[in-house]
């Protein structure tokens, strides 16, 4: 079963449920009052929220499968990772030495070029060492660990529960009321299924492979849906006394829908400014990017790039590590490229994180086996670009895997405060430690 299955949105469940709930208010009919309260989906044109400023957008770029950070962000000035990885650690001369804040030591895989360049423009923060205590080294546990920014696991993603403070105090455990402020724009995650990250109790994440499964489906269902649904949309909504009726609520309902779904389409049809690597997260990135510049107010997107989980073979120069973090690189660059052209860029902060690390020491099969801590990297024009944290000592271990040095919440913490102007203890549930990586 997949990880996300059970808490999934399909495309039917989103164009009928999500997007539709935007209309949702206190008119809504009493047979369906409760559903809506269950999921205020609002549209994407609501009103501000007053003291968040809302111009300002995350990217949630997850790595899954466990990247070895060891490989990805090279501390080549350790002997020891030379005698922990004969055969798969990157050599000296390959490695893309760093400079300035705190890079001593360190470098990125040669596959990484484009994230180096990226460094050096003053655009990418590495935090070291990111991990969380008793750490859990099933991808499934680790992950939600991560989703949820909560150690056991459980509970709504911590995402979620961001939007869902932005809404009447939801995310404080209360219930809300008919008169209070509506949440914000739904978060969007590129993909097939919705990461519980995004999931809130109030506010539900909705997600697309592609913009052309993005649209109502009912036409492929029943080929004579296609004239009530489009008779529905023509008509609009009621402007008379019966605005409070069961066919209004449903009239509104098709209408936000079909104009969410248009818009998004719209959105994603336009070409890109600059040219993007043929990828799969490339194609993530890019829709994202065509979403932000057209002025979409959505404030959270989120995309994966999987097949991480690198047990065998892992030294090769062009094996499917060094491939995947190519693509990341690659595709980042080309990302804020094409922000820069639309002048967007400075409105966008990237997080990308995977659910642990790798062992220190290589296995038998040339690979490497889950480990712990590993580096977060934080990208865009407001970081304090240089390497954030001291590295891992890679001889005082814990049963062969590193200690983490920073917990993963003061990362969550920094981002919430700094960046989406909230109170992060509302959403973490305790004040964590902001670090100096953001600039803004």
């Amino acid at each position: 079963m997949d990880l996300y299955d059970a808490r999934a949105y399909t495309r039917r469940t989103f164009m009928m449920r999500s997007l539709a709930m935007a209309s949702a208010a206190t008119t809504i009919p009493g047979f369906l009052d409760a559903s809506a309260k269950a999921l205020p989906m609002p549209g994407l044109g609501m009103s501000s929220i007053p003291g968040v400023d809302e111009n300002r957008i995350l990217l949630v770029v997850q790595l899954g499968g466990g990247n070895d950070g060891l490989n990805t962000v090279v501390p080549y000035g350790d002997d020891a990772y030379y005698r922990a990885r004969r055969s798969i650690a990157v050599p000296q001369g390959q490695v893309g030495k760093l400079s300035g804040r705190g890079a001593s030591g360190v470098g990125l895989h040669p596959a990484m070029d484009a994230l180096r360049e990226m460094y050096d423009d003053g655009m990418c923060a590495i935090v070291q060492g990111v991990g969380y205590p008793n750490p859990n080294r099933s991808h499934f546990k680790s992950m939600d660990i991560w989703h949820t920014g909560d150690t056991t696991g459980t509970g709504e993603g911590w995402l979620g529960r961001y939007f869902d403070s932005q809404c009447c105090g939801f995310g404080k455990g209360e219930s809300g009321t008919a008169e209070a402020t509506e949440p914000p724009p739904s978060p969007i995650a590129i993909g097939r299924d919705a990461p519980l990250a995004l999931q809130g109790r109030q506010v539900q994440p909705v997600s697309f492979e592609t913009a052309d499964l993005f649209r109502w489906t009912g036409e492929g269902v029943d080929g004579a849906l296609t004239e009530p649904y489009n008779e529905i949309t023509r008509a609009g909504a009621p402007e008379n006394g019966s605005a409070n009726s069961n066919a209004a609520f449903l009239m509104r309902t098709a209408l936000d829908a079909q104009v969410s779904s248009e818009r998004i389409r719209a959105a994603v049809r336009r070409e890109p400014d600059v040219q993007y690597p043929n990828s799969g997260l490339a194609r993530q990135l890019a829709m994202v990017a065509s979403m932000i510049r057209a002025g979409m107010e959505t404030r959270v997107y989120y995309v994966t790039l999987g097949g991480f989980d690198t047990h065998a073979q892992q030294g090769s120069a062009q094996g499917q590590h060094a491939n995947l973090l190519r693509q990341y690189a690659e595709a980042m660059r080309a990302f804020y490229r094409d922000l820069r052209a639309g002048e967007q860029d400075e409105r966008v902060l990237t997080l990308t994180f995977s659910e642990f690390g790798r062992r220190v020491s290589q296995n038998a099969s040339g690979g490497t086996d889950h480990g712990t801590a590993a580096p977060v990297f934080l990208l865009g024009p407001m970081v304090t670009a240089g390497v954030h944290g001291v590295h891992p000592s890679l001889t005082d271990l814990d049963s062969g895997d590193l200690k983490h040095q920073i917990d993963f919440r003061h990362v969550y913490a920094t981002i919430l405060e700094e960046w989406l102007s909230t109170d992060s203890e509302v959403v973490l549930g305790q004040r964590y430690r902001r670090l100096k990586a953001l600039d803004v």
